[in-house]
């Protein structure tokens, strides 16, 4: 959703490409932003990843992991810089296939009062928003579409320092 609200307010659509992944390439500020969206099952967003690093050369310090987040309440958006993958699958498919923990991401909180049971996680990050989250959840899609903007033309401090606020 947040690879979608970027494309659409650079004015870009994406398209399927060869390999594991849906792409599509703007420009902001004078900066070539590469958007991304994998293919593969969540588990194995790190195979896309390095299809799409060998493709445009792009540094990984500059490839900022945009990724969802049961542990964070709804609407709360969190930029790092490099951590471990927090037990979610898909970032630690990132971390595995790059070899390195330091990769930026973008975590959208979808979390609820009440966390789900573990056997019930994969569908309750699956379903879609309800009732009064959809509001929050779209807000949240907003500031974290703008986050990766600022991340892209002026780097992960000021994007951290604007959007890491309570």
């Amino acid at each position: 959703m947040v690879a979608d609200e970027i494309s659409a307010g650079l004015h870009v659509r994406f398209s399927r490409r060869p390999g594991a992944f849906d792409y599509a390439c703007a420009t902001e500020a004078g900066v070539t932003v590469h958007l991304v969206k994998p293919l593969t099952y969540m588990n194995l967003s790190g195979t896309a990843l390095m299809e799409v690093l060998a493709m445009t050369g792009a540094a990984v310090g500059r490839t900022l992991i945009v990724l969802d987040d049961f542990q964070l309440p709804l609407g709360t958006i969190r930029i790092r810089p490099a951590g471990s993958d927090g037990g979610h699958r898909g970032l630690g498919s990132v971390i595995g296939s790059l070899e390195t923990d330091r990769v930026p991401r973008l975590r959208c909180g979808i979390g609820r009062e009440v966390l789900p049971m573990k056997e019930e996680r994969r569908d309750f990050v699956l379903e879609a928003f309800a009732g009064e989250e959809v509001a929050t959840a779209r807000e949240m899609i907003r500031r974290a579409a703008e986050a990766a903007r600022v991340f892209a033309v002026s780097g992960i401090e000021r994007a951290m320092t604007v959007y890491n606020t309570p």
